[in-house]
């Protein structure tokens, strides 16, 4: 309830239109790729249950990748861009050891390395140059705006139980902020209107006789134009 009264807010009032998600473990990587498709397929939309159109944001564009990954990709505009963006910032705390005592040791290390640096990044989100020691202010670039808002979800280890506790949030959130815009999300007319429009396009391109022709616009007779040029 609360990450999707809080998502809402970001969207609507703050005027936020884009959301990353961060998770700081590879067992995780492909976590943002599937909240892509629950959250924007199911509230993707600008159109009520009573077929009006809404007044206000819905969802926003979901987008991340591995935090270490993304560190070195995009942090830079998440930091000193001129786009707000809000974010989740998704952190394991231990996990069990599964290799010898050396072996073990090292991992814990690059485990306690990950860590600081999901909390760190988490940090300079919200505080911007607040989050750099008064110190070190003169030895550091600075430029940090912060007051970004962003969320830590911190699972104690990542099993079962944590993946499933973890989808569930985010699936109680869609359903959740669903209600607060008044949006179906089990329906996804957008998708399927651009199935029927590739059917006939397919037509086209194999030579088949098309039932029902698309509506004609420059751009894709001259596409299909240049394919039908090419193929020859």
């Amino acid at each position: 309830m609360l990450m999707a009264l809080v998502g809402a807010w970001n969207s609507q009032f703050l005027h936020i239109p884009t959301h990353a998600v961060l998770p700081y473990d590879g067992r995780l990587k492909s976590l943002p790729a599937y909240l892509q498709q629950l959250e924007m397929e199911s509230n993707g939309k600008s159109v009520g249950r009573d077929g009006h159109s809404v007044n206000h944001a819905t969802c926003p564009i979901m987008w991340g990748d591995v935090g270490p990954n993304a560190q070195h990709a995009f942090y830079q505009l998440l930091h000193q861009g001129s786009h707000t963006v809000s974010a989740d910032f998704i952190a394991v705390a231990s996990r069990p050891a599964v290799a010898s005592e050396k072996v073990n040791h090292a991992l814990q290390s690059q485990e306690a390395l990950t860590l600081a640096n999901c909390l760190a990044q988490a940090q300079l989100f919200a505080l911007g140059d607040d989050a750099i020691p008064q110190a070190l202010r003169g030895y550091m670039a600075q430029g940090y705006r912060g007051n970004q808002p962003n969320s830590v979800l911190l699972l104690k280890v990542l099993d079962a139980w944590t993946i499933g506790a973890l989808l569930s949030l985010y699936e109680h959130k869609v359903f959740v902020q669903s209600v607060l815009w008044n949006l179906n999300p089990f329906d996804q007319p957008g998708v399927e209107l651009g199935k029927q429009l590739a059917t006939s396009l397919y037509h086209t391109l194999s030579g088949k006789p098309v039932e029902q022709q698309n509506v004609e616009d420059p751009s894709t007779e001259q596409l299909l134009r240049k394919v039908t040029e090419w193929r020859e």
